[in-house]
């Protein structure tokens, strides 16, 4: 087998033993153990029995370890691991082409192409990928639908053809020899026990790092949720889905998402009426809503220099950032909520939901509806009759139109000064609002809507309050996680429903 490429990144040697042997669910996703003598590698919560330390190689990802040539272990699942967040996030190189790849782009188009969305050469982009994570792009994009096809096996009961369609295989011959190529097993051999699932819900396990305080989650978007569209209880977030641009022909349907069960560090995203093209997607789409690949860890050091920024990490260690389903809906929603109170602003979405959006001729679930309006939608729509100033109705409609025109987007090689200035050229659209945008519709670790009184008043310490400007010179030191400063701050200023928009 082939060694890891020296460059590659992990967690010190020491700290990956010592996260091994106490099987510290912190560092899950951060590295894998391989094992030599069986050619098996897993995560560093496996319950199996600790192999000797000489028969150990540690490799920064799945994908570094898969082209080694180990296997996954079918005991601990390192397809349920979290993702790097270090890597998946933020505007560095890799982490932008992680997105697209994450996206599907090495699906649809070549290397080069995507070396090209991410403003590099193909031999650079394939040398960095070796380099920080141990595998080249089409690796990494094989290792992941692979794994996403074997969490589909193991899972679901839906039929082998639809699997390999999800994982973006385009024939089933195609992905029983690869599968079998890379994991000496054919899919069917994952399927050796028989199945009860109900055949109408999907129910797939949703790894996290912990600690992931679901409950500050949930209450944070159950202050925002629009009726018809969302059902935030207690216990679980559920909503409507409908077409998107790459779907633009699918069927509507319905998901929710809960904790797993008391002792697993993983939520349960129930999925209702989803073709399995969309699977993949609505999949990468959850954990950026609901922020599963971040690190705990990493972001506390990056505040370990701030008094008061450490001292809220530490109360609130697995407090993430939450972000929405669709970029289109928040952005609408952060152009409501100009000026206005989280409460106002909320009114403001739901009659444009109830006005402009798709009614279901049979709701899913009682409060589920219909779909929030598409930007065609709203493009030449009167938004004045549900009560919005002219003003703000022209906004929205610009939104929509720069949208549809390709004028703005929520293309995952952006990078936020990128992104942030095409948003603030748009009439009615200033910092605060493209920043907001970034946080909520991208998940954006770094985002920073410096305009917020309430983080200006929040970060001031002495009850007076900051200017934007001075905000901006505090938050350098936060780099890249500012936007986790965000949500601890507006979550110490209030009660999390009545935090900012």
């Amino acid at each position: 087998m082939n060694t890891p490429d020296a460059a590659s990144t992990h967690p010190d040697i020491q700290v990956c033993e010592q996260a091994r042997l106490s099987r510290d669910a912190r560092f899950d996703g951060l590295f894998f153990t391989a094992v030599t003598s069986t050619g098996i590698y897993c995560r560093p919560v496996c319950p199996a029995p600790a192999p000797k330390p000489k028969n150990i190689v540690y490799y920064p990802n799945a994908a570094a370890a898969e082209v080694a040539g180990f296997r996954p272990c079918l005991r601990c699942r390192p397809e349920l691991a979290p993702g790097d967040g270090t890597w998946r996030r933020g505007d560095a190189v890799v982490a932008r082409a992680l997105k697209l790849i994450d996206a599907g782009a090495l699906a649809e188009q070549p290397l080069a192409a995507l070396a090209e969305r991410v403003g590099v050469g193909e031999r650079q982009l394939r040398r960095l990928f070796v380099e920080r994570l141990g595998a080249a792009p089409l690796g990494v994009h094989g290792t992941r639908r692979l794994l996403f096809a074997k969490q589909l096996l193991t899972e679901t009961a839906l039929p082998i053809t639809e699997v390999a369609h999800a994982a973006g295989f385009g024939s089933l011959r195609r992905f029983n020899t690869t599968f079998r190529e890379a994991y000496r097993m054919a899919p069917r051999d994952l399927r050796k026990r028989p199945r009860v699932d109900d055949a109408q819900v999907l129910a797939l396990r949703l790894g996290y790092r912990p600690p992931y305080d679901f409950d500050s989650m949930l209450a944070f978007l159950r202050g925002r949720a629009l009726p018809g569209v969302e059902v935030v209880d207690a216990c679980s977030y559920a909503r409507v889905i409908g077409p998107d641009a790459r779907h633009p022909q699918a069927a509507p349907g319905w998901l929710r998402v809960s904790a797993w069960g008391t002792g697993d560090a993983a939520l349960k995203l129930e999925l209702h009426g989803v073709a399995a093209s969309r699977l993949l997607e609505i999949v990468n789409r959850v954990r950026r809503m609901f922020d599963l690949d971040a690190d705990p860890q990493a972001i506390a050091a990056g505040f370990a220099g701030d008094r008061q920024l450490s001292a809220l990490v530490a109360a609130r260690p697995g407090l993430r950032l939450p972000s929405g389903w669709d970029g289109f809906e928040i952005a609408v929603r952060a152009i409501l909520g100009q000026q206005v109170s989280v409460a106002a602003a909320r009114t403001l979405a739901t009659r444009t939901a109830q006005r402009f959006g798709e009614t279901l001729p049979t709701p899913f679930a009682p409060g589920l509806e219909h779909l929030f309006p598409t930007p065609a939608a709203l493009a030449d729509a009167d938004l004045t009759t549900i009560g919005l100033t002219r003003a703000r109705a022209d906004t929205v409609r610009t939104v929509a139109r720069a949208l549809l025109d390709g004028t703005v987007d929520f293309a995952p090689e952006r990078t936020l000064d990128d992104f942030a200035a095409r948003w603030v050229a748009l009439p009615g659209i200033g910092p605060w609002t493209a920043q907001y945008i970034a946080l909520r519709a991208l998940g954006h670790p770094d985002a920073f809507p410096a305009e917020d009184l309430v983080l200006q008043r929040a970060a001031a310490e002495d009850g007076g309050r900051l200017t934007a400007k001075a905000l901006r010179e505090r938050a350098q030191a936060w780099r890249p996680w500012r936007g986790y400063a965000v949500i601890h701050l507006w979550r110490d200023s209030m009660p999390l429903p009545k935090a900012a928009t």
